[in-house]
């Protein structure tokens, strides 16, 4: 895998950009607190999230938002696939799209858009938790840390393992500076992000899909990935 694809100057299929290499944002606290802005839905889990560092995050996340540029991130997968966190930064039209690539496909999926119109979730905490602690070199980070918070935005699940808050807590308080936490693992686990939770199965297709009402991997929506679209997702994201 070399560098020009986990660092893409275009992702096929997918338009806009240019598409620029950000790792140094990673470095920043305020930087993640923006990038999980849509869990805060609630007072409490703004609070949680922003605390003092309210108007620094706001002002930080205004000037990314403002770059020509899409400012992208890459999280290697196994058999050559890769996540794509791309920085949508058109100024009418902002947001987050989560993609997944491999080489060999004509076009990457878009798993879920982070944006005031959310569509997704796109992973489940398994394949969250397996994309981030895949242990394989490059993209934007080998942090698992990092590439958890990374890709949490795309994650709704309603079946999380116990020891979720604490994963979750130890990459917040390695990252982000907030005050307490623990609590806000338990916050942003307990309302997630965009529609909220949804129900993962492989029942009655052999491989994951989930019955979020906007999610391309729900093969109910009639937006919804083909069903051969569908099981390589799934495979290329199994842990």
């Amino acid at each position: 895998m070399n560098s020009a694809d986990l660092h893409p100057a275009r992702i096929p299929g997918y338009d806009g950009g240019p598409l620029t290499h950000q790792p140094g944002f990673l470095d920043e606290p305020l930087f993640w607190l923006g990038h999980l802005a849509s869990f805060a839905q609630s007072e409490g889990v703004g609070e949680l999230l922003f605390g003092a560092d309210y108007d620094a995050a706001d002002d930080f996340q205004q000037r990314l938002w403002q770059r020509a540029e899409w400012p992208t991130f890459t999280v290697p997968l196994a058999d050559d696939h890769r996540l794509h966190v791309v920085y949508r930064t058109f100024a009418d039209d902002a947001g987050i799209d989560y993609l997944l690539h491999h080489p060999d496909w004509d076009q990457a999926e878009i798993l879920a858009r982070d944006d005031g119109h959310f569509l997704g979730p796109g992973l489940s905490w398994r394949e969250l938790v397996a994309a981030a602690d895949g242990a394989l070199p490059g993209g934007s980070t080998t942090d698992p840390d990092a590439r958890l918070l990374l890709l949490l935005p795309a994650f709704g699940d309603d079946d999380v393992p116990d020891d979720a808050v604490d994963r979750l807590a130890v990459a917040l308080r390695s990252l982000t500076g907030v005050e307490a936490p623990e609590p806000l693992a338990s916050a942003l686990l307990e309302h997630q992000g965009g529609p909220g939770a949804v129900r993962w199965t492989t029942a009655g297709h052999g491989f994951y899909v989930n019955d979020g009402e906007y999610s391309y991997r729900n093969p109910a929506n009639r937006f919804a990935m083909s069903a051969d679209r569908l099981s390589r997702v799934a495979t290329a994201l199994a842990p």
